[in-house]
């Protein structure tokens, strides 16, 4: 692709190289590479399962040893709200109660999350606010009908004028309320961390944000900050990144040439959450904890959470210390057993199969010496996620590996049917040891697998356009991990991806 002088400069502004833009667009021209899925990984086959013994031991060692590690908790939280209230966006532009009545507008959409917000929309923690934001203004709000009231709550809960949460991040959302206490995601996820990411009284959390949002979390915990660390008894250090312009990627369009804007620049967007790769890079600790903004529960709905957290991070402690004690032998003049050691644990705990059956210790070094994350995979009923599968790469190596439904060959029958016997998915609940044996961390983006970028169909000022997204943060940046599957029970994974998720019990404080 030969640019113009015009879109170097860009390319340039951007941190890119042209190099990197041509490598996109030929991305686009090979199209998306499916995985060739094996198995689904399953109970016994993939993913373990803890008895309820071994997992209290998990927790115990893990007590025992915190205040000894460096803990990290880690939150993509840079995702805005606005999808959480597509429906209600929806409904402000179609529903007229001069015309007809709100019953017989929600029956016709047959929208349940939409029925569900407005049967108990006074559950909602800020159904007070929205509703006094109509008020202020609109003085005749009392004389109105109850059908005209509750679309101008709505337009309240939406919009500048009143709350104006569709334009904040999502984790600035007011998620939960006590008694007259409102609590954003974002506040939440600290009393999650304080739980099981606080080693000597400090919980160390980082968020990856907007440029444009970083003072509105600043500002969020400025005001939260004494709250917090009163009712949990330690400190927070918060930190913040952005996703790096460079690891924007290139548009195109339907003959895979640059996208145009209507000022005729190239257009280019986000990379997609896998480009946080960067981000946790530069993350240093023991154990980082991995969780998405929109997965927090109450108050009273922590225990489960907090065990099977503290669960994951002993098992995890666990599997390090073998994978240390094995590279160690390894490097100086291993033993025939040293080698078989070695093999079976690859083998048997991390589920990295060999190849010829006869590997050397330099091979099986290489295997060891690597990233660990430990996933913990929930029973599939019906949640959107990507699921737990052993996947062959080119090279012909079977691992553990998380796929996405893009992923998928859909037109191949054989592997419809593997994906139709997957058991479990990722609630993105992840443990990661990114620190060698000699204490310095791994460069992650020697780990990412690049092939499993993906591209989507995107429309921009109304014209449609092919976007390519990065190698999923938890699927094709962490391609090439250590990966251990443990299951976790579903009351671990609460999402709220619609704002009715927030009327659903683990949402609900008990003193309501």
């Amino acid at each position: 692709m030969n640019f113009n002088e015009s879109d170097i400069l860009q390319i340039q502004d951007k941190g890119l190289s042209t190099e990197e833009v041509n490598r996109q667009i030929e991305i686009f021209k090979r199209g998306n590479i499916k995985v060739d899925i094996q198995e689904a990984a399953t109970i016994g086959n993939g993913i373990s399962a803890i008895s309820d013994e071994a997992r209290t031991e998990y927790i115990r060692d893990f007590e025992h040893k915190k205040e000894g590690l460096d803990l990290l908790k880690f939150v993509p939280a840079s995702g805005a709200a606005t999808r959480m209230f597509k429906a209600l966006h929806n409904f402000v532009a179609e529903f007229d109660p001069k015309e007809k009545e709100l019953r017989e507008y929600l029956d016709e959409k047959g929208d349940s999350s939409l029925q569900l917000f407005f049967t108990h929309i006074e559950k909602l923690p800020f159904y007070k606010d929205a509703v006094a934001a109509a008020k202020e203004d609109n003085s005749d709000f009392d004389e109105l009908s109850n059908d005209e009231q509750k679309k101008l709550i709505a337009e309240n809960v939406l919009y500048a004028k009143g709350l104006g949460l569709s334009d904040l991040p999502k984790g600035l959302v007011p998620f939960h309320k006590y008694d007259n206490v409102v609590v954003t995601a974002f506040e939440e996820h600290l009393y999650e961390a304080a739980k099981y990411a606080e080693s000597k009284g400090v919980v160390k959390s980082h968020f990856t944000v907007g440029q444009s949002d970083k003072e509105k979390f600043e500002a969020e915990f400025d005001k939260v900050q004494s709250r917090v660390e009163e009712k949990t008894g330690s400190k927070f250090e918060i930190t913040y990144s952005y996703q790096d312009p460079k690891t924007d990627t290139i548009a195109v369009d339907d003959e895979n040439t640059p996208f145009r804007t209507e000022e005729g620049g190239m257009f280019f967007r986000p990379g997609g959450h896998g480009a946080l790769i960067d981000n946790l890079n530069q993350q240093d600790a023991d154990l980082i904890f991995v969780k998405n903004i929109d997965n927090v529960v109450t108050w009273s709905n922590l225990g489960d959470v907090v065990d099977y957290k503290k669960m994951l991070a002993g098992k995890l402690l666990e599997l390090k210390a073998k994978a240390f004690c094995l590279i160690e032998k390894l490097q100086s003049s291993p033993s025939d057993e040293d080698v078989k050691e070695a093999s079976t644990f690859l083998a048997e705990e991390l589920f990295v199969k060999s190849l010829t059956g006869s590997e050397s210790a330099s091979e099986l070094l290489e295997k060891l010496d690597r990233p660990l994350r430990i996933c913990g995979m929930v029973k599939n009923e019906g949640e959107p996620g990507g699921g737990p599968f052993l996947v062959k790469d080119e090279e012909g190596e079977v691992s553990l590996q998380i796929i996405e439904g893009a992923q998928i060959d859909d037109d191949n029958p054989e592997q419809v049917k593997i994906v139709k016997e997957s058991t479990h998915f990722n609630p993105v609940d992840i443990v990661c040891s990114v620190r060698k044996a000699d204490g310095t961390t791994y460069d992650l983006d020697k780990y990412v697998d690049p092939n499993m970028s993906f591209i989507a169909n995107k429309t921009k000022d109304g014209k449609p356009l092919k976007a390519l997204e990065r190698p999923g943060l938890w699927n094709g940046a962490m391609a090439k991990w250590n990966t251990v599957f443990v299951e976790v029970p579903v009351t671990t994974f609460n999402p709220v991806k619609t704002v009715a998720d927030l009327l659903k019990e683990s949402h609900q404080p008990l003193n309501d």
